[in-house]
C-alpha cells in the first residue's frame, strides 16, 4: 500500500503543528508508523491522500451513524450555508433541535447547546457545583470527558496514548477537588462519598465507556450510583457524548433504565459537525445564565450550520427506529464472526460489544475496568492494527478506543471485515 503522500504531509505538519496532529491519538504513537491523511469519505468508505480506499470503523469517533456524506445531512448543510455561516444570535433551528432532544431523552427537560463534548462536560460540572454549592467531583479511571482540567486525573483514551494520564498544567487544587474511583466498583464510590461527606457536587461517568476501549457497566452498577447520588444530594452526570442516540434513541440511559440529573451530548447531535450540549432537570438547568447565576457562553454555540445538520440527523433517527435494529444486527454479526474466528484459531482474547460499539482487547482477561483494559498486549495490538489497515480496514489507532459501526455497512462489508480480522489475527499471532 502506497502511503507516500501521507508520510510527506506528516513530515511537513510536524514543522507547524505540535506533534504533527491536532489531537494526540491521531499521531499513531500507540501503534507505530505514520498517520494516514484523509481526503474524503462516503458511506462506509474513507479515502486517503494517496487514493487508498478503506472500510472504516471510526466514523469520526461515533457521529456518522448513517455513514459518511449522507445525502439528507449534506443537503441540510448546503441549504443552511445559503443563509450565511454564523449569526451569534438566536435562530429558529436552535429551538427546534432543543425541543427534539427533550422529546427523545426523557431525563432532559432543558438543554444548552455548546461547541464540543469537552465544553459540554466542563459546563455540566460547573452547573453542578453552582447548584449544590460544593466543590468536589467523582470521576472514574479510564473514563474520558474531554481535556478540561478536572478530567485529566487518571484519564483514559488520548491521555493514555499520549503517555501522560496526569497532564502537566493541571493544578494541585483541581486535582484535590477531583476524586477518582475504579469503574464498576460501587464500594469504592461509597468509600469516597463517606470520606467526603457533604463536599461532592457531582459524579460523572460514561455509562458505557468508549475511551479505555468499549467497557460495559456491570449489572446494577449504574442503579447503585443513582442510589448513592440520591442519598447524598450528588448530581449524577451521564456523559453520553459517544453513546447518546447511538445505543438507542434515548441513549445508554434508556437502554439501561437509568435517569441522570444531567446529560452531556456531542458528535451525533451535529451530524458530524462540531457541536455539543448539556441538559437535564429544569431546576438544575435554570441555574445557567441568563436564567441563573452560573455563567457559560459561546459565540458559536447553536451555530446554524451545525444545528441544521444535527436537526436533520436526529429527526431521521427519531422517525426511523429501524436504524437501531440494523445497528444491533450489524454489531451482533460482527461480534459473532470475530468470536468464531478466535475459537477457530485457538485465541482467547476479549471482545466487548454492545449494539454498534465494540473493542477487541488483546488479553484473555475479562475487561471491566481500566486496570484490566491495561492488561492488553499493546505491541500486539499495534501489529494487528497495521495488518487490518493493509487489508483496507481503517480502525482507531489505539487499543483504548471503541470502534463504531454505521448503517452504511452491508452484510458484504461486514463479511469483509470479519475475514480481514481472521487473516490479521493469523498473521500477527502465528
Amino acid at each position: 500500500m502506497n502511503t507516500s503522500t501521507s508520510q510527506q504531509l506528516f513530515a511537513k505538519a510536524q514543522n507547524y503543528i505540535p506533534g504533527g496532529v491536532n489531537s494526540p491519538v491521531r499521531a499513531f504513537r500507540a501503534v507505530g508508523g505514520t498517520p494516514i491523511f484523509i481526503k474524503s469519505a462516503k458511506g462506509p468508505y474513507i479515502y486517503d491522500e494517496d487514493g487508498n480506499e478503506y472500510i472504516e470503523l471510526i466514523n469520526s469517533w461515533g457521529p456518522m451513524i448513517l455513514g459518511h456524506g449522507h445525502e439528507l445531512i449534506q443537503k441540510a448543510v448546503s441549504d443552511a450555508i445559503q443563509h450565511s455561516f454564523s449569526f451569534g444570535a438566536p435562530t429558529r433551528r436552535e429551538v427546534e433541535i432543543a425541543e427534539l432532544i427533550v422529546s427523545m431523552v426523557p431525563s432532559i427537560e432543558k438543554v444548552r447547546m455548546v461547541n464540543s463534548g469537552t465544553e459540554a462536560t466542563m459546563s455540566a460540572i460547573r452547573v453542578a457545583r453552582g447548584y449544590t454549592g460544593r466543590d468536589k467531583i467523582i470521576k472514574f479511571e479510564g473514563c474520558y470527558h474531554g481535556h478540561g482540567d478536572s478530567f485529566l486525573i487518571a484519564a483514559g483514551s488520548g491521555a493514555v496514548t499520549f503517555g501522560t494520564p496526569d497532564s502537566p498544567g493541571v493544578t494541585k487544587g483541581v486535582a484535590n477537588d477531583t476524586l477518582t474511583a475504579p469503574y464498576n466498583d460501587l464500594e469504592a464510590v461509597q468509600q469516597l462519598v463517606d470520606a467526603n461527606k457533604g463536599q461532592i457536587a457531582a459524579l460523572i461517568l460514561e455509562p458505557v465507556v468508549g475511551n479505555m476501549g468499549c467497557v460495559l457497566p456491570k449489572e446494577g452498577f449504574l442503579q447503585g450510583l443513582r442510589r448513592i447520588c440520591d442519598e447524598e444530594g450528588i448530581v449524577l452526570i451521564l456523559d453520553e457524548v459517544m453513546t447518546g442516540f447511538r445505543l438507542s434513541k434515548g441513549g445508554a440511559q434508556e437502554r439501561f433504565g437509568i435517569t441522570p440529573d444531567l446529560t452531556t451530548l456531542g458528535k451525533i447531535i451535529g451530524g458530524g459537525m462540531p457541536v455539543g450540549a448539556y441538559g437535564g432537570k429544569a431546576e438544575i438547568m435554570n441555574y445557567v445564565s441568563p436564567a441563573g447565576p452560573v455563567y457559560q457562553a459561546g459565540t458559536l454555540s447553536g451555530n446554524p450550520i451545525a444545528m441544521a445538520a444535527g436537526y436533520t440527523m436526529l429527526t431521521y433517527l427519531n422517525e426511523h427506529p429501524e436504524v437501531y435494529t440494523q445497528l444491533e444486527n450489524a454489531g451482533n454479526k460482527l461480534a459473532t464472526g470475530f468470536r468464531n474466528s478466535m475459537e477457530k484459531l485457538g485465541l482467547k482474547y476479549t471482545l466487548n460489544h454492545i449494539g454498534s460499539m465494540y473493542t477487541l482487547f488483546f488479553t484473555p482477561n475479562a475487561v471491566t475496568d481500566f486496570p484490566s483494559a491495561k492488561s492488553s498486549d499493546l505491541p500486539l495490538f499495534g501489529k494487528y492494527f497495521h495488518a487490518m489497515l493493509n487489508r483496507g480496514i481503517y480502525m482507531g489507532p489505539s487499543q483504548f478506543e471503541a470502534m463504531f459501526l454505521s448503517t452504511a455497512l452491508t452484510d458484504a462489508h461486514l463479511d469483509r471485515i470479519i475475514a480481514a480480522n481472521e487473516e490479521a489475527l493469523l498473521e500477527t499471532t502465528a
